[in-house]
């Protein structure tokens, strides 16, 4: 009978028969901050997901174990597979030759990031997806079921209204036209019929009101809302950087590492050697080469070197020194030049200059 009611009030309401009971703009006002609220969290929190993890079928599965309230299984990031492939590859090529080592190193570093990069995602979905889910899950939903008592209880109002609207309606005109024959006269029962439509039109704003002050609380509840999603917002800063940081150093480190590799494995090809006819490996000194006719030019040293041997140039990140290339020298390096001092640097550590 109730759904009937609230049927017949809606549908009156919507052929414009019955009075639509208006909300005050300050409720409207939190009405629509609400709304906005919980659709960008919504995008917010499905677009970090996507972020945290780009394997939708990943997702998937990470959803129904949540559902199912078991742990999620721990799983390789994409990183850490990518360096266990590297090192079983330089297994196979021999640890020992040249790209095997290499390979080596690379794949630890990887492996280092992938590890960050699993660090950074439990720190998130604790930090910040947590707590945007809390609210889409909990608080919302709240929201939304006070939301539809009120809009049925305002329904219940508008119908209480045109029922007291026609009784009034009715009871004036029977006593602008009586009838003295009847033995019960209508004005009596149409009296009544108000009067009750009048305790119902009561009992109906008394009922919207308690329900309207409920949702109003919820819904400037939603101001408190934001400030713990900006404290979230900022964790989740903070564990990103921290997790570039790592990533940072890890990189840095490992092309300083691949630099003085690579020296060790280039120093036989840098300047000549017995298989190229020179005399012997070191038969071409650093220090007895001259600038070529073409000129010089000026580099930018972008990371810290230290030399591996006598014939290399130690650098200081930041610092400018003059470059160039001899005949015959490895692509991968140059003579470098600064004050009295002349060596090889590797062409990886420096930001060429015009």
């Amino acid at each position: 009978d109730h759904f009937v009611y609230l049927f017949y009030g809606f549908t009156e309401e919507k052929l414009g028969q019955a009075e639509k009971t208006e909300l005050d703009a300050h409720f409207e006002n939190l009405l629509a901050r609400a709304d906005t609220t919980k659709n960008w969290t919504e995008k917010i929190f499905r677009q970090t997901e996507v972020l945290l993890q780009p394997n939708p079928s990943a997702r998937i599965e990470e959803f129904l174990y949540e559902k199912l309230d078991r742990k999620i299984p721990s799983r390789a990031t994409n990183g850490e597979l990518l360096g266990q492939y590297m090192l079983e590859a330089a297994t196979d090529f021999g640890p020992g030759t040249p790209y095997g080592s290499t390979l080596i190193k690379v794949g630890e570093c990887q492996r280092r990031l992938g590890g960050a990069e699993r660090e950074f995602m439990q720190t998130a979905s604790v930090a910040f997806l947590g707590p945007l889910r809390n609210f889409l899950e909990g608080d919302w939903r709240t929201i939304s079921k006070e939301r539809r008592l009120l809009e049925n209880r305002r329904l219940d109002l508008d119908a209480c209204k045109t029922r007291l609207k026609k009784a009034k309606a009715a009871e004036a005109k029977a006593a602008a036209t009586p009838d003295f024959q009847e033995t019960r006269p209508r004005n009596y029962v149409l009296s009544a019929s108000a009067a009750a439509a009048e305790q119902e039109l009561r009992v109906a704003q008394t009922e919207f009101d308690r329900q309207g002050e409920v949702t109003r609380l919820l819904l400037e509840g939603i101001g408190s809302t934001h400030v713990n999603h900006l404290r979230c917002l900022h964790e989740f800063v903070e564990a990103q950087a921290v997790y570039y940081a790592q990533c940072h150093q890890y990189m840095e480190d490992l092309q300083k590492e691949l630099g003085r590799f690579q020296n060790i494995f280039a120093v036989n090809t840098s300047f000549g050697s017995p298989s190229a006819g020179s005399p012997g490996a070191d038969a071409l000194r650093v220090e007895e080469v001259k600038p070529p006719p073409a000129g010089t030019r000026k580099a930018k040293v972008l990371y810290d070197y230290d030399a591996a041997d006598t014939s290399e140039l130690s650098l200081l990140a930041d610092e400018l020194i003059t470059v160039y290339t001899v005949p015959g020298m490895d692509p991968d390096w140059l003579v470098g030049e600064k004050g009295n001092q002349k060596g090889k640097v590797p062409v990886t550590y420096l930001e060429l200059l015009s």
